[in-house]
């Protein structure tokens, strides 16, 4: 938490937005936070008071430098009388937390009715530990700063209420042997991230298999991807790969990357097979 937000006593500043300052719907929503604030003839400060921020803070909200927390948001709305205006652009601003070639793909995600993922490199963000995560962010290259890693790594633990919603969504993950041994953050926080893998693979809604290095046959050479299907019936597939991302939606695209994703369960590990596998990976540690 910052020296100014501590003082305040309540939540730490929002984060820095994926847009650049001046650009964006987040700047769009500092400049209609000021303008409500101004009507009201209320300073920074006194603002302040009454959401539970430092005038420091209000003023990184005010000028896009920092994402607003749905809360802020709520209450901002509430104590400038604001007739829903700024909690209309709450949604949106939401948004901004995630990197802009992920945006689009994170709203279906939490939509989802069924998600399926295939992962060669790192465990997906909807099984990281905070630890694990915080890891894999701070080895981004070129560096981020930690503004904007704090605010990622709230972003993805976030994303992971897909667990508690009341209507649990169907979810699968194909998962390879090297990723599960390779000590990202070092031995305690692998550790810390195979129990993880194993308590979410012991959910009724979600199955988690291995693909071991030693397999000869491998339906998923060309690269990682997810299969999403939404409450509507859209079926479409996600690819992403160094800053770039593409949501597919013609029927034959997204059938190949089916077929290929069924291929791939086949010739894992079964989800029992794999748990003993974590298990056993656990042990030798």
């Amino acid at each position: 938490m910052r020296d100014d937000d501590a003082e305040a006593g309540r939540e730490p500043v929002g984060q820095r937005p994926e847009d650049e300052p001046g650009q964006g719907v987040v700047t769009a929503f500092g400049q209609q936070l000021k303008l409500f604030r101004t009507r009201a003839g209320l300073e920074r400060a006194e603002f302040g008071k009454l959401v539970g921020y430092a005038a420091q803070s209000i003023a990184s909200f005010e000028q896009g430098r920092r994402i607003p927390p749905p809360r802020l948001i709520d209450q901002s709305d509430d104590v400038l009388d604001a007739g829903g205006v700024l909690k209309a652009l709450k949604e949106e601003v939401a948004r901004a937390q995630y990197p802009a070639f992920f945006r689009d793909a994170a709203k279906l995600e939490a939509e989802a009715v069924e998600l399926h993922v295939y992962d060669t490199h790192v465990v997906n963000g909807l099984l990281q530990t905070e630890e694990y995560a915080r890891a894999v962010f701070r080895m981004r290259r070129p560096l981020l700063d930690e503004d904007t890693t704090e605010q990622r790594l709230s972003a993805r633990l976030g994303r992971q209420e897909i667990f508690s919603v009341r209507r649990l969504p169907t979810l699968s993950f194909v998962i390879e042997e090297s990723v599960l041994t390779r000590p990202i953050g070092g031995r305690e926080v692998m550790r810390g991230q195979l129990e993880q893998v194993l308590l979410h693979g012991q959910r009724r809604n979600v199955e988690i298999q291995v693909m071991p290095n030693e397999r000869e046959e491998h339906s998923g050479l060309a690269g990682p991807f997810t299969l999403i299907e939404t409450s509507e019936g859209r079926r479409i597939a996600y690819v992403e790969v160094q800053k770039h991302s593409r949501l597919y939606t013609d029927r034959e695209t997204v059938r190949e990357m089916e077929v290929q994703y069924g291929i791939l369960r086949a010739q894992a590990l079964t989800p029992r097979e794999s748990l003993t596998f974590v298990e056993k990976l656990l042990g030798e540690r």
